[in-house]
């Protein structure tokens, strides 16, 4: 699929690696619908970019048909899906306070793993009334796991559990989606230089690039956005999970 034929939806467009997936998308001609709660920053993303939005939760039902509806009409039709909307939960099994708390795991595995699910089969559902390339192929999804879902470090129980969750969806849902032509793909990152952890201050960055085995530096946001880029782009990616992540293998 050619980008400067994809009409692609971003969920968690506003910001971090949705944001720049949106604006390296329209960069290289895509049209594109940032989904997103934020209707202040999804609206100054949109209006500088060039591209539409939607304000959108990804875990209720109606809130994504209704913005799927929107995108597809002001675009002509959905042939794109990238997931990038979530949460991170940090907290422990048990801890000092007691067990994990059983709505933070709930409302994390909602957002990240249901509502991504969500999002891409009212997506394929909409991918599936185009005509197919030369290839047969009418879509391509991709989700945002995460290094964690291999990996997790003690106190992202939830949060791991959510990104695995979307790992293992992949195969399955490509299999599921292979009659329509439609292919699914997932992205894991490791730790990127997104807004909340510039926040962080550079002590802890610099702490957090010393274990990245190299370049000894947190991802870029734009490094993201590229590999959603080529994987549109290379249909014969399909089915599988990519690791972007320096060769961190977190402790």
């Amino acid at each position: 699929m050619l980008i400067t034929d994809t009409k692609a939806i971003v969920t968690g467009g506003a910001s971090g690696l949705g944001e720049a997936t949106a604006r390296a998308f329209r960069d290289s001609g895509a049209q594109v619908t940032i989904f997103d709660r934020d209707a202040e920053r999804a609206a100054t993303v949109a209006a500088e970019i060039g591209a539409g939005f939607a304000v959108v939760d990804v875990t209720d039902e109606a809130s994504v048909a209704a913005g799927v509806a929107q995108a597809s009409a002001e675009m002509g039709r959905i042939n794109a899906c990238v997931n990038c909307a979530g949460i991170a939960t940090g907290e422990k099994t048990f801890g000092r306070n007691g067990p994990h708390a059983l709505d933070s795991f709930q409302r994390t595995i909602s957002i990240n793993l249901i509502g991504s699910f969500n999002v891409l089969r009212l997506a394929a559902n909409e991918m599936a009334k185009n005509e197919p390339n030369e290839d047969g192929e009418r879509g391509v999804i991709i989700n945002t796991a995460s290094i964690a879902a291999f990996d997790g470090q003690k106190g992202q129980a939830a949060y791991a559990a959510s990104k695995a969750g979307i790992a293992g969806l992949s195969l399955p849902v490509a299999r599921d989606l292979a009659s329509i032509g439609v292919r699914i793909m997932a992205i894991a990152p490791g730790i990127f230089l997104t807004p909340m952890l510039e926040s962080l201050g550079e002590e802890i960055i610099s702490g957090l690039s010393a274990d990245v085995t190299f370049p000894k530096r947190l991802g870029k946001p734009c490094e993201y956005a590229r590999l959603a880029q080529f994987i549109v782009e290379t249909p014969y990616l399909n089915g599988e999970v990519i690791r972007i992540d320096g060769a961190l293998r977190m402790q």
